[in-house]
């Protein structure tokens, strides 16, 4: 266990900028002025009224936050930040503690799970190992379809890409932890993410759907696939940025068949995610397959999340070739029209940079996202409120959906961008 945490955090800090530690009186820091407009609204806590990603937001915050003071443990908001956190926390013990009732909540309640286990060996305190041991449970009890994929939440036999980002990175951190010899954990983890590509993935586009219905019923379901017709941005976020964290934190060896494969659908969905961006604004549409069609939009959440998983993805090495042991050189899509006439992806070398399509749709974001109040606090526009298969899954139900202003599935998803875009910034 503890070679295990030795091994994350020294990997951790090691990726870090030792200059980035210095304290944000300094210097104004986006993530850290953000992080601290957000604990001044009171969000990322549970407190029973919120809505129904309430869950995933308290863990979402707690996730970014975490992250913040890994990067810049010495800031003056440090002490701050790292309260609320625990109160975020502490918020959500009552509601996870009871594994049986935890299948009434979508995967993204597994989004708590990764704090509570640092928490726990931060503090010794056995109530945070009773909650992520509850948790841990309630992937066991998970509905499953007949090729052992979870279900996303109630709905019979649907599995959705939003999932992924709770449910990886803490499947594997704990199996890390406390599981290590538990060789059928970490197969699920990459079953999970395999099943998902293979179900929704577009060979028009190198983009997944937002999600699949095994049993193909489903109003929306492709007879063949059983997929969902549209590219939504958050939910593609969501899984990007479940690659990128579960391959930091997968126990297993880095050439392991495991590790590579991962990898590979990480650097093919890069390429893919750097092809799909506006050209203009140089971020990301709410349906990523109808870029420009009437009624389509820049979305803020997913544009901040894609932004994430390339720069950090940079930052890891993940797409030099010394990574898989190749002389293959840096990978990006281009799209190709075959013999029959049909689009088709086709992997092959370019010169494009992850950091540089990631560093424009930065600049958007920070100009036409981020507002400034003129109290000294932060707020953030643009991104869009729940989307779900429980609908027609129509290109109309996703371009009508309310556009939420501050809420944290945006502005942590900036938090995180900022992170990486102000590690680089000091290179």
């Amino acid at each position: 266990m503890s070679c295990f945490l030795a091994l994350v955090r020294a990997l951790v800090l090691s990726s870090l900028l030792t200059g980035t530690r210095a304290s944000a009186d300094t210097e104004k820091k986006y993530s850290v002025w953000m992080a601290n407009s957000i604990i001044s609204r009171g969000q990322g806590v549970l407190t029973g009224e919120g809505d129904s990603s309430a869950l995933l937001q308290a863990g979402f915050t707690q996730k970014g936050f975490r992250r913040l003071l890994e990067q810049y443990s010495g800031d003056s908001s440090a002490g701050l930040i790292e309260g609320y956190v625990n109160k975020s926390v502490d918020s959500t013990i009552s509601t996870v503690s009871v594994t049986t009732k935890l299948t009434n909540y979508p995967l993204d309640r597994l989004s708590n799970g990764n704090n509570l286990i640092d928490l726990f060996l931060e503090t010794g305190d056995a109530t945070y190992r009773q909650s992520f041991e509850s948790l841990r449970e309630s992937i066991n009890l998970q509905p499953r379809n007949v090729e052992s994929g979870l279900w996303y939440y109630t709905y019979k036999n649907w599995s959705y890409l939003d999932g992924m980002y709770s449910l990886a990175p803490f499947y594997s951190y704990y199996t890390g932890l406390f599981d290590q010899d538990n060789t059928t954990a970490i197969a699920d983890i990459v079953l999970q993410l395999d099943l998902l590509w293979e179900h929704c993935y577009d060979n028009a586009t190198g983009l997944l759907f937002h999600g699949y219905d095994e049993s193909k019923t489903a109003v929306w379901a492709n007879p063949e696939t059983g997929a969902s017709p549209h590219v939504w941005g958050r939910a593609l976020g969501w899984y990007f940025m479940a690659l990128v964290d579960t391959l930091e934190l997968l126990p297993v060896e880095r050439q392991s068949e495991e590790w590579t494969g991962l990898l590979d659908k990480f650097r093919t969905l890069a390429c893919a995610v750097v092809q799909s961006a506006d050209e203009a604004s140089g971020a990301w549409w709410q349906l990523l397959d109808q870029p420009g069609r009437e009624g389509n939009y820049i979305e803020s959440s997913a544009s901040a999340m894609f932004v994430y998983a390339l720069l950090k993805g940079e930052r890891l090495g993940f797409f030099e070739s010394a990574t898989l042991g190749t002389d293959s050189p840096n990978n990006d899509v281009e799209i190709s029209t075959n013999a029959s006439g049909d689009n088709e992806m086709e992997i092959v070398a370019t010169s494009t940079s992850h950091a540089q399509v990631a560093d424009k749709a930065y600049d958007y974001i920070l100009h036409n996202f981020v507002v400034h109040n003129g109290n000294g606090t932060l707020s953030y526009n643009g991104t869009v409120g729940v989307c779900s298969l429980n609908s027609t899954a129509s290109y109309e139900y996703y371009v009508q959906r309310p556009i939420n202003y501050d809420s944290v599935l945006g502005s942590v998803a900036f938090i995180l961008a900022s992170l990486e875009h102000e590690i680089k910034d000091r290179e």
